[in-house]
């Protein structure tokens, strides 16, 4: 590639340099190298123009891309941003690679989303029939039904009519060859079968089979009842204490070669006398092995743990012909959370790289593809052979390689983001709103954070102050009343004892002031509602010390109609609560942001203000895209408020840091996400550090989040300028109130 003597002079101080000038030529090389499977000039199979729905191009794209991927290999995924559409795209790619046979998909989503799911079925794949997976068990389930049951769409409502059966009788062939010849007997066209994620893990009640020696040498000791003595592990034997609720079992190995062959010995068995049930995804995994075609698991970044959920993630990739996953935010900060979902989707592959399931392999993941940080502390102690006490710990911290990428992540999903769609989609705003403190409450604040300051100084590394002091000073400012006495932990090195201690002891203010940002959040909420615009508000602390509640009756003091969605209303019902309340003329509704942060389309609040944020990644990024979506018309407002100078802002800075580390991993790459590698390994962490050490005072949320701005303009360069934030077309605007010194500026920004 030729370039100018000017360019070639120019010095490259950092990597950003590099690529701003050989961008193209590396873009080129990329495309040569590594070409897709399916090129935009690629023609498009016939069965997207039979869809229902007709998709955007790049929804065509993904769709492609995962067909041909699914001619090579049983997995494949889709990550998609919060809005693309990524129920479309799995429906669109199972009914393009059938092309025109009769199949059945088994679709595994979140609780709140079954409805849904079957509606998106009908909307989209012709002649489809759809069934909901309510159970295997005897009786009906909480829910009122049991067994598999037929839904269809009336007057755009899911009831449960046609047929009804149950996982049981689908095992049986009958008089054909086999269940699934029997099955399409039955139903010739395609079919889709949905389940909740939490009943496809509901199994069966156990308990425990151990019995306790009444004579003989092992007098008083729990035993196996299959060998008569004790359960033995590395270096004691299992005692009564240890069986709660974790299973335990034993491989019985005989003495000599003559005896019986060694034996799996669980100590726990199925509880009869409570209610008789079977997980359905283990039930299909044992006896419906080659029935499903297609396997969606939606939200699977929610199954990366070591959980039923995510073991049914395993069963359903194992059962199923063909896998699909799909994601709005595969990856929080940290390279070890793919491990699990990696492993399940394929562990013959993960075998064949030299990782091993469990944490020894887990830790091999963490040190390939992590980044991992070794901490050896050295202490003054009066040994026999040295004066010091060395001790070695190892921490993660957020970062990926970019080589889990090209190895797992490349071949394995299409990425499709909500820019490759945006030309049908209304503007995006979101903004940080810093807003300064009451006199009194400034005054209190401070007086605690230096009492935290010092808390935080004398017990260094105390797991428990660093808790109670950070979230204390997270809901203080917005709490500022019965916080109570902070008290944490520390072991008393003389008599070993767990020793409770005073962190801090703030006062509690006024409960029937109004405070800075309690009045900036009822302004807000009063201007996009004088412009017709429905307001959704988060808010963290929901639980003893609640502030929704009280956000309530400030809204309902000035004659706003809000309500409150909490977690007493079941995820399946949340969205028939919404449409409940919409028509009864609720204007703000207020909830915890993971109460609605899959699957809820919030198209009628066009405006989402974050009064508290939290510390998730995941969480926040799920949350602020409710709104803007297919189907949306108006422009999207998404506002954060915070505290200016106070451990609110220093949360929602960090939060910026890490997501751009978990950008990186879907192809969004920015200098700062490199540099977030540097950071702590948890948000709380970071904010004791700077607390302590006074770093990053100067560098506000806003100037982070801002770096995230520049980067969507950069990628949007030909896109039109944003439109104004609402179109009032010939209605005058009321005179609205400008940020003062005091409140602080309210800075446009892209979170994506």
């Amino acid at each position: 590639t030729s370039c100018t003597t000017h360019e070639v002079l120019m010095p490259m101080t950092s990597i950003n340099d590099y690529l701003r000038r050989y961008g193209s030529a590396l873009g080129h090389r990329v495309l040569a190298q590594f070409p897709p499977l399916h090129a935009p000039e690629d023609p498009l199979a016939d069965e997207l123009r039979q869809l229902k729905r007709r998709p955007f191009p790049a929804q065509a794209l993904a769709i492609m891309g995962i067909v041909k991927r699914w001619r090579e290999a049983r997995c494949a995924g889709a990550v998609a941003e919060c809005g693309t559409g990524k129920t479309l795209i799995s429906l669109g790619s199972v009914y393009a690679h059938a092309e025109g046979r009769p199949f059945t998909a088994l679709a595994m989503v979140p609780p709140q989303l079954v409805e849904k799911w079957a509606r998106e079925c009908f909307l989209t794949i012709p002649g489809v029939r759809v069934f909901v997976i309510d159970g295997v068990r005897n009786g009906v389930g909480s829910n009122g039904f049991s067994g598999v049951n037929e839904v269809r769409l009336r007057n755009g409502r899911i009831v449960r009519e046609g047929l009804r059966t149950t996982l049981s009788e689908l095992r049986l062939a009958g008089n054909h060859r086999c269940a699934r010849a029997k099955w399409q007997a039955t139903v010739q066209g395609p079919s889709v079968f949905v389940v909740s994620r939490e009943r496809a893990k509901l199994g069966y009640f156990w308990r425990h089979v151990i019995r306790s020696a009444g004579s003989g040498p092992f007098l008083g000791n729990v035993i196996n009842p299959d060998t008569g003595r004790p359960v033995m592990t590395s270096d004691d034997q299992l005692r009564r204490a240890d069986f709660r609720k974790v299973k335990h079992s034993e491989v019985v190995i005989p003495e000599t070669n003559r005896d019986r062959r060694p034996f799996f010995s669980p100590l726990w068995q199925a509880d009869n006398q409570k209610i008789q049930r079977m997980a359905p995804v283990e039930f299909i995994g044992r006896y419906l092995k080659g029935f499903f075609d297609y396997g969606i698991a939606d939200e699977v970044h929610e199954l990366k743990g070591e959980t039923a959920q995510g073991n049914a993630l395993g069963t359903l990739a194992a059962t199923c012909g063909r896998t699909v996953i799909l994601t709005g935010t595969l990856l929080g900060g940290y390279a070890d959370e793919l491990f699990n979902i990696l492993y399940r989707l394929d562990a013959r592959a993960m075998r064949e790289d030299g990782f091993d399931h469990g944490e020894g392999g887990l830790r091999q993941f963490a040190e390939a593809y992590g980044v991992l940080e070794k901490v050896t502390t050295i202490e003054e102690s009066e040994n026999s052979c040295s004066k010091a006490r060395v001790s070695t710990t190892v921490k993660r911290r957020p970062g990926a390689s970019p080589l889990l990428f090209g190895k797992y992540l490349m071949n394995l999903a299409a990425f499709v983001s909500l820019e490759d769609i945006s030309d049908a989609l209304p503007s995006y705003v979101e903004e940080v709103i810093s807003v300064e403190m009451d006199a009194d409450l400034k005054k209190a604040y401070s007086d605690l954070e230096s009492d935290i300051r010092e808390a935080l100084r004398e017990h260094h590394g105390n797991a428990s102050v660093i808790s109670t002091a950070m979230n204390a000073l997270l809901l203080y400012p917005d709490r500022p009343f019965g916080l109570g006495t902070l008290y944490g932990y520390a072991l008393n090195p003389e008599s070993g004892e767990r020793e409770r201690f005073v962190i801090a002891d703030p006062p509690d203010l006024d409960e029937t002031a109004h405070y800075a940002k309690e009045r900036r959040l009822l302004e807000e909420v009063q201007r996009e509602l004088a412009h017709g615009r429905r307001v959704q508000v988060y808010a963290v602390y929901t639980q003893k010390r609640d502030v929704t509640r009280r956000l309530q009756s400030i809204l309902q003091e000035a004659g706003i109609r809000a309500e409150v969605l909490t977690a007493d209303t079941p995820p399946e019902q949340r969205e028939a609560w919404y449409e409940r309340h919409l028509r009864s003329g609720m204007q703000v509704c207020i909830c915890h942001p993971k109460l609605v942060q899959t699957g809820l389309d919030l198209l009628e609040f066009p405006t989402i203000l974050f009064y508290e944020t939290g510390y998730s990644t995941y969480v926040l990024r799920q949350a602020s895209r409710r709104s803007w979506r297919i189907g949306q018309k108006r422009p999207v407002r998404v506002g954060f408020l915070t505290y200016a100078g106070t451990a609110q802002e220093s949360c929602l800075r960090l939060m910026g840091k890490k997501l751009l580390v978990s950008l990186a991993m879907e192809g969004k790459l920015q200098a700062e996400g490199l540099q977030a590698i540097d950071e702590d390994d948890d948000v709380l962490t970071a904010m004791a550090r700077e607390l302590v050490t006074r770093q990053g005072v100067g560098e506000a949320a806003a100037e982070v989040w801002r770096s995230l701005q520049q980067q969507a303009t950069q990628e949007k360069a030909t896109t039109p300028v944003i439109e104004p934030l609402i179109d009032l077309g010939s209605t005058p605007e009321p005179e609205m109130p400008m940020p003062t010194a005091a409140m602080g500026p309210a800075v446009q920004l892209s979170l994506f």
